[in-house]
């Protein structure tokens, strides 16, 4: 017993040292919480890791996009939902804050690009069609720029072409009149190799301004020498040079468009860089006429009538154009020059000597107006001639005319030198027409008139012979011998043709005719020994024997 009663005693203090002190143990009651926590902390993490980049777009109208519905695509993938839509705090927008998927932190960059897609029908056809039950969604064309950015801007419209798409972006400078809309084809000799990106108003310089995009590898096409000019689809066109019709292709028919070239007289130039600037012209023609920046200017004072001259007329020399009509009438109430009668309206025109092939040529205009003044003192004029009978279209004709009475004496209206003229076109047929008329005042009628009426009478006289002539032709004509005639001449013609049947070869007559020709042609033969007989020896026609002696002729012996 004395032993166990130490270890009770050890006990109990070890008992009481242990109520005396703080527990030092870790309860297993704690290892529940402390994975909770944990599991917790690494859900969010996971969530958090998953979700995505959250991104804020800015969109002037915010129709079809809705909260937790409206998705964000790539190339037909979502790679992001819109998760709230609200307004701008100066209420002009409409701003989307959006969560981009996990992995996509490579596309949000500066010149990444997002539009709304939705049913549209516009000059290309109809798009979107796609959205009709699914609903509109964002797209996102990702850029290529490496600065990372998270607020964008999103379109209404798809942008005419990706960011760093190859090609080359100009501008375009325009009145009012030739705007472009955004997306209008840009086309080359009726092939589409762009678009219009943008189009601006500048209320200070009142012109559009375009940005233009034209494609790879057609970018080289636009050099130095090119103009561009509206397309309006259908060009009709009536002027002095006549009817012309210029068709561009099917959408600029609808909607207009742009299009470019080269003037075929002007070099082709070096290539340009991106945002050079160019002037967009209304028509064809005026890019033409843009080319020649080096002319003279003259005045015309034209003592006719302009009416049917219009800006932009040709001026002529012997068919070849020279230059414009640059205005009509110009400087109106200008004085007049001292030493001319009557009241001319004044018209300027330009002469452009690169129109005759020497636009690669440096042109010296004083020069050329030097050589205009001599061809003054030799006689070139000026004269409104019509182009068009039609539309009663007027152009400036020149020409030398050696036979003028007046001497060249320099002019000058407005400061501006004046180019001579001469009465031409409706105003010389009026001319000629009173000259006609005055010529016919001089004439004596009384004598022409005597002698129309001799001649009425002889004409009288002799229309009286020929009715007679008709009568006795008729009486002729209706006599019975004469209508026996014909048939007289048949039976003739019936003899004749019975008495050459009766020569024919197969007749009798012919084969008796023949048998005779055959007898004298015997007896012919028969007697062309006794002629070779006599006409070697003649005395035998009388003597028997061509031996005997030549008789003698004795006188008979009267014995």
């Amino acid at each position: 017993m004395s032993e166990d009663t130490p270890r009770h005693d050890d006990a109990s203090d070890t008992l009481d040292r242990a109520r005396a002190t703080p527990q030092a143990r870790f309860s297993p009651i704690w290892i529940v919480p402390i994975v909770a926590l944990l599991i917790g902390a690494w859900l969010v993490w996971d969530n958090y890791r998953s979700r995505g980049p959250q991104i804020t777009l800015t969109i002037g109208n915010a129709e079809g996009i809705e909260a937790g519905s409206t998705l964000i695509k790539t190339r037909n993938v979502e790679v992001g939902r819109v998760e709230q839509v609200h307004l701008s705090e100066d209420l002009s927008t409409a701003v989307i804050t959006a969560r981009m998927g996990p992995g996509n932190e490579a596309m949000l960059v500066e010149d990444s690009q997002f539009w709304v897609v939705k049913p549209r029908v516009g000059r290309e056809g109809i798009s979107g069609l796609g959205t009709v039950l699914s609903g509109a969604y964002l797209q996102l064309q990702p850029g290529e720029s490496e600065i990372e950015s998270r607020e964008f801007e999103v379109s209404d419209q798809p942008p005419v072409a990706p960011a760093g798409a190859a090609g080359l972006r100009i501008n375009l400078i325009s009145q009012l009149g030739n705007s472009l809309r955004v997306g209008d084809p840009v086309t080359y000799q009726g092939y589409t190799v762009g678009r219009v990106e943008e189009a601006t108003f500048d209320a200070t310089t009142r012109r559009m301004q375009h940005r233009v995009f034209i494609e790879a590898p057609y970018d080289s096409l636009v050099t130095e020498s090119t103009r561009f000019w509206s397309a309006s689809g259908i060009d009709l066109r009536l002027d002095s040079e006549g009817f012309r019709v210029n068709v561009e292709s099917f959408e600029a028919l609808l909607g207009g468009g742009v299009t470019f070239g080269v003037p075929e007289d002007l070099p082709l130039g070096g290539t340009v860089e991106a945002d050079t600037t160019f002037n967009l012209y209304p028509d064809e023609d005026t890019a033409r006429q843009g080319t020649f920046n080096r002319y003279l200017e003259f005045v015309l004072l034209v003592d006719d009538s302009v009416r049917g001259l219009s800006k932009g007329a040709p001026v002529e020399f012997r068919g070849v154009r020279v230059g414009t009509v640059a205005a009509v009438p110009w400087n109106f109430t200008a004085e007049q020059p001292t030493g001319r009668g009557g009241f001319a309206i004044p018209v300027l025109i330009r002469i452009e000597p690169q129109r005759l092939g020497i636009e690669n040529q440096e042109v010296d205009i004083e020069e050329w107006r030097e050589r205009y003044d001599r061809f003054f003192e030799l006689g070139l004029r000026a004269t409104l001639k019509s182009g068009n009978l039609l539309t009663g279209a007027l152009f400036v004709d020149l020409n030398f005319h050696r036979d003028l009475e007046d001497d060249y004496a320099p002019l000058t209206f407005a400061e501006q030198r004046v180019f001579p003229t001469t009465s031409g076109g409706f105003a010389l047929i009026e001319s000629q027409v009173t000259d006609l008329l005055a010529k016919l005042n001089d004439l004596e009628v009384e004598p022409l008139l005597e002698g129309l009426d001799r001649n009425l009478a002889a004409s009288q006289a002799m229309l009286e012979e020929v009715r007679s002539l008709s009568t006795s032709l008729r009486e002729v004509v209706e006599d019975p011998g004469t209508r026996q005639m014909p048939a007289n001449l048949n039976a003739t013609l019936t003899e004749l043709r019975g008495t050459l049947e009766g020569l024919s070869p197969e007749s009798a007559a012919y084969q008796e005719l023949v048998g005779a020709v055959e007898r004298l042609e015997r007896l012919m033969r028969d007697l062309q020994p006794v002629a070779r007989t006599l006409s070697d020896n003649p005395r035998a026609l009388l003597f028997d024997s061509l031996d005997a002696e030549d008789p003698l002729p004795r006188a008979p012996r009267n014995d």
